[in-house]
C-alpha cells in the first residue's frame, strides 16, 4: 500500500484525548493532529519521537493532519488502525498469505454474529472463510503483543469466530504487525488476561491465528512475511 506522498515530518509533543496529538513540525509550527488509534498506544506515543504526518483532502476536516508513522525502538511503526484490514487484503488478493489462498471473494464489513461485522468474508466453493484482523503495535523485545490495552471488543471477537467454527466455516484472528522488528506474536496477558485466556480457548477449539508482520517506510507499508503465534 502506498502512503499518500510526501509525508509530513515532525516531532511528537503529547497524544491526548484518544484521537488528538501535538505535533511539531520541522518549520517549527505546532499543529494538532488526527490519530487514528483508540488504543493505549503503548511504546508508541512517547514525546520527542518522530513522526510522519499526510493531509487529507478533504478541506472540511477540522483537523486535516493524520498521524501515520512513529519512530520507537529505532523502527517506523504504522500506528492508523484504518490500515491493516486494506493491508490484509492487499497481502491476500496478492497471494502474500499464502494459508488465504483459493477463494473466489473478498467482502469488507459483512454483518454476522450478535451485532458484529467481520473485518473479511472469503467465500468460494471450498467454503467460507471468516477473518477477523487486529492491529499489533506493541513491542517486548522480539515478541509483538496483542492487545495494548483492554478490549472486550476483541474479546467479543474471538467469542464470534468460536460460534463461526462451531457453524462449520473456517475462522481466523489475523494479527497484523506494522513494525519490522517483531519476530513472533503473542498475546499480551499482563495487560488483559480474559483476551489471553479466549485466544487460547479459541485455538483450541478451532479458529486458527495468523500473524504477518509488515515493512513500513515513509513510502509504502505492506506485509512480507508470516510470524509464529506463540500462546
Amino acid at each position: 500500500m502506498t502512503l499518500s506522498s510526501p509525508l509530513i515530518a515532525g516531532k511528537l509533543i503529547q497524544r491526548y484525548k484518544r484521537f488528538l496529538a501535538d505535533v511539531v513540525l520541522e518549520d517549527g509550527n505546532i499543529v494538532t493532529v488526527h490519530c487514528p488509534n483508540s488504543g493505549s498506544m503503548k511504546g508508541c506515543a512517547t514525546p520527542g519521537s518522530r513522526v510522519f504526518l499526510s493531509r487529507s483532502t478533504n478541506h472540511n476536516r477540522k483537523y486535516p493532519l493524520t498521524w501515520e508513522l512513529v519512530e520507537a525502538d529505532d523502527c517506523w511503526v504504522g500506528i492508523n488502525t484504518g490500515l491493516p484490514n486494506r493491508l490484509t487484503r492487499e497481502a491476500i488478493e496478492n497471494g502474500i498469505v499464502t494459508e488465504l489462498q483459493g477463494y473466489e471473494s473478498i467482502r469488507p464489513e459483512v454483518p454476522y454474529g450478535e451485532h458484529s461485522r467481520i473485518d473479511l468474508l472469503l467465500e468460494g466453493l471450498s467454503g467460507r472463510c471468516y477473518v477477523e484482523v487486529k492491529n499489533v503495535t506493541l513491542i517486548d523485545g522480539k515478541r509483538a503483543l496483542f492487545p495494548d490495552a483492554v478490549t472486550t471488543r476483541g474479546q467479543k471477537h474471538l467469542n464470534e469466530l468460536m460460534r463461526v467454527v462451531q457453524a462449520g466455516d473456517r475462522g481466523v484472528i489475523f494479527f497484523t504487525v506494522q513494525r519490522s522488528d517483531g519476530e513472533s506474536v503473542s498475546p499480551a496477558d499482563a495487560i488483559d488476561r480474559e483476551y489471553g485466556r479466549l485466544l487460547r480457548l479459541a485455538l483450541a477449539n478451532g479458529v486458527e491465528a495468523l500473524a504477518y508482520r509488515a515493512l513500513v517506510t515513509q513510502q509504502e507499508i505492506r506485509l512480507t512475511e508470516r510470524l509464529p503465534v506463540i500462546i
